[in-house]
């Protein structure tokens, strides 16, 4: 649920990570997910950050990664001090089949969930676009109409968008280049679904910008 190697630095500013496969990175080693790679690429740059406390789990809905952090913070109060934090899930609503309007909801409280953490600063908050899975090996082996998923996706990466406006929080679109080169085998794990640590360099390289303006304000 909680990655171990995100703990809190005493001198680094916090980044909190809130998803669900695609932010644990689901079939990468913990070094190629995507928020680790960006507190890199932010540190190299000289900018402050500490290394991720990641929330995620493979599978998780809107409802279950609000439950889940609720569960940390059960076990240690998550500070509301973060001085950068992120939210990347819906994908797994919309393959349930799960209603948009549902989606919404659930996605703007967890966006409201996010901001508090970070101060109550929507500025500080990334909200990344869900991936459009339906370019994978994994879906054409289920026999899915990558048109279909294509246009679901797309439903609910709207919802994103207009919530991430609506709250003043930062919009990073990865949508596209997911499309364009998420059915590329060096782009994929080896599951065939979820992206390769060399998708999630790219996902952090479009991360980067937003995340640059949210730490020096």
């Amino acid at each position: 649920m909680a990655d171990p190697a995100g703990s809190r630095s005493a001198t680094a500013p916090a980044f909190l990570a809130l998803g669900d496969s695609y932010t644990i990175g689901e079939g990468v080693d913990p070094d190629g997910r995507w928020p680790v790679l960006l507190a890199a690429l932010l540190r190299a740059e000289g900018i402050a950050i500490g290394a991720p406390r990641i929330i995620a789990t493979t599978g998780w809905t809107t409802d279950e990664l609000d439950a889940g952090i609720d569960a940390a913070q059960a076990q240690a109060p998550l500070p509301a001090d973060h001085a950068l934090a992120s939210l990347l899930v819906g994908v797994n609503n919309q393959y349930r089949g799960r209603p948009l309007d549902e989606f919404r909801a659930q996605f703007a409280a967890l966006l409201q969930r996010a901001t508090a953490f970070a101060g109550g600063q929507a500025s500080r908050v990334l909200v990344l676009a869900i991936p459009d899975w339906g370019v994978t090996p994994f879906a054409a082996a289920q026999g899915r109409d990558p048109a279909l998923v294509a246009m679901q996706i797309d439903g609910f990466n709207a919802v994103c968008c207009e919530e991430a406006a609506r709250a003043g929080a930062h919009w990073v679109d990865t949508a596209a280049v997911s499309r364009a080169r998420g059915g590329e085998a060096r782009m994929l794990a080896d599951d065939g679904l979820h992206p390769s640590a060399a998708m999630y360099a790219l996902w952090a390289a479009l991360a980067l910008p937003a995340a640059r303006q949210a730490l020096r304000g």
